[in-house]
């Protein structure tokens, strides 16, 4: 039978997947991989729980019949001030390169999506206070936080609050 062609319904597809293009913006920018700023998040929290250790063992060596005792006191007392340093060193990343040390280890940055540096008000207003502050909404906010998040798969890379801000995470 001449024309005719077999196909087995069971066979694996033959279309090759579209692989999502990697964005590039008139300034030569490289909007960030989605596992670079995973792995600058999870740098940041390291940072942040490694300071919280102190605390911790002084929370946890506090009993009532004693009080907190010195040393416990001491330890929560040094992270609290750690704690307020790298929230100020941060602030300071933030408004000079657009970075936190997370992104300043992986090699990241945020900036508008024309380019620009992005003003620190923006970014802790838009950026960060926004998306909190709807998170927090019961019954609503977990939905949000968790679109906020997956967002991220879509073909510019950008999350909810990178849409709330203009911003955009690139490549340094």
């Amino acid at each position: 039978m001449e024309g005719f062609e077999y196909r087995n319904p069971y066979a694996a597809p033959t279309a090759q997947a579209p692989i999502a293009p990697i964005e590039h913006y008139d300034d030569g920018l490289v909007t960030a991989g989605r596992l670079q700023r995973l792995m600058a998040y999870l740098v940041d929290l390291g940072i942040s729980v490694a300071i919280m250790v102190p605390a911790l063992i002084g929370i946890l060596r506090y009993r009532p019949e004693r009080g907190i005792g010195e040393l416990g006191g001491s330890l929560i007392g040094l992270s609290v001030i750690a704690l307020l340093g790298l929230f100020v060193y941060t602030l300071m990343l933030l408004s000079r390169e657009g970075q936190t040390l997370g992104k300043r280890i992986i090699g990241i940055r945020i900036v508008r999506t024309d380019g620009e540096r992005v003003s620190l008000g923006r970014l802790i207003g838009l950026r960060y206070f926004a998306p909190g502050l709807v998170g927090a909404i019961p019954y609503v906010g977990w939905v949000f936080s968790l679109a906020n998040i997956l967002w991220i798969f879509g073909e510019e890379r950008r999350c909810l609050h990178d849409h709330f801000a203009d911003t955009m995470v690139v490549n340094v």
